[in-house]
């Protein structure tokens, strides 16, 4: 909470700080989801082709890729998250936590660090700067302009 230097009232500054995690992790996911489907693989320092779109690979591809512009955008996001945070869940699972228990051992974490906070705008929302709540303030405005009249 800050004090804002104009009027001396308070500034809550938590729904700008949730929409720049949201927008920087979307940037990120669609990043790390383009190099899955167009052949530029994290860590790979050769050239590699595309995966199979009908692959778990593939599969996450389209997922990071459309998920993450969606939560760029903060569109449909609590759902969208929703997804994401148990694909995440199911990548640590099954592509990690089998090389050892602890995720700094296995390789896991940014995987399950992607997993909560995915979780958290499940619960939380998108914050400011979004879609959603540009949405949601028209359909407000729609429902304040559409009451009816006195009989």
């Amino acid at each position: 909470m800050q004090i804002d230097p104009d009027d001396g009232d308070p500034v809550n500054l938590t729904p700008r700080a949730q929409a720049l995690l949201r927008i920087v992790i979307g940037f990120l996911f669609f990043q790390h989801g383009y190099g899955k489907l167009f052949g530029a693989l994290p860590g790979v320092t050769g050239p590699s082709g595309p995966v199979p779109l009908v692959s778990l690979i593939g599969l996450s591809g389209i997922l990071e890729v459309f998920g993450g512009i969606l939560i760029l955008l903060g569109l449909f996001t609590r759902p969208v998250a929703f997804v994401l945070s148990g694909e995440m869940a199911v990548a640590y699972f099954y592509v990690h936590v089998h090389k050892g228990f602890w995720p700094v051992e296995n390789g896991g974490e940014l995987a399950a660090l992607s997993c909560f906070v995915y979780l958290f705008f499940a619960a939380a929302g998108p914050g400011a700067w979004s879609l959603d709540s540009r949405i949601a303030r028209g359909l407000a405005a729609d429902r304040v302009s559409v009451r009816p009249g006195p009989e």
